[in-house]
């Protein structure tokens, strides 16, 4: 019935060792090499990652450092130019104060000469006003 040929068993089992020889040569070496490199660009990749995470946070902090300096630096400036501002600003308010004082001055020293003026004005029809007054009292 089931006859055993032990050159046959032993040429299935040389085809089966050349197979599965083969098989790891052209098969499950390449794809054990791949996937060990993808292993490791990942395991790269993964690190580089991290490493520029740190490197952003550092930047980021640096970031944050720099804006503090320009918001004070910012501040000091916008503190100089108001008290500069105040200064000319009260330069400007005694300059216009000394004008009017000597405008003021020479208004009352105009108004003291017109007061003069009309002063002897009224003294040199002084006579004429008190012969015009005498008239009236006479008349009543």
């Amino acid at each position: 019935m089931l006859d055993l040929h032990p050159y046959l068993m032993l040429f299935v089992l040389g085809l089966f060792l050349f197979l599965v020889y083969r098989l790891n040569t052209l098969l499950y070496q390449p794809l054990i090499r791949f996937m060990d490199n993808r292993d490791r660009t990942i395991a790269k990749d993964l690190k580089d990652a991290n490493n520029l995470s740190s490197d952003s946070e550092e930047l980021l902090a640096e970031a944050a450092q720099n804006i503090e300096s320009a918001k004070a630096q910012a501040a000091k400036m916008r503190h100089e130019v108001i008290e500069q501002c105040k200064l000319e600003n009260e330069k400007a308010i005694l300059a216009k104060q000394a004008e009017l004082d000597a405008e003021y001055e020479k208004f009352v020293q105009r108004l003291e000469e017109e007061k003069e003026a009309l002063k002897g004005a009224i003294l040199s029809q002084l006579p004429l006003i008190k012969e015009s007054l005498k008239a009236k009292f006479s008349q009543i």
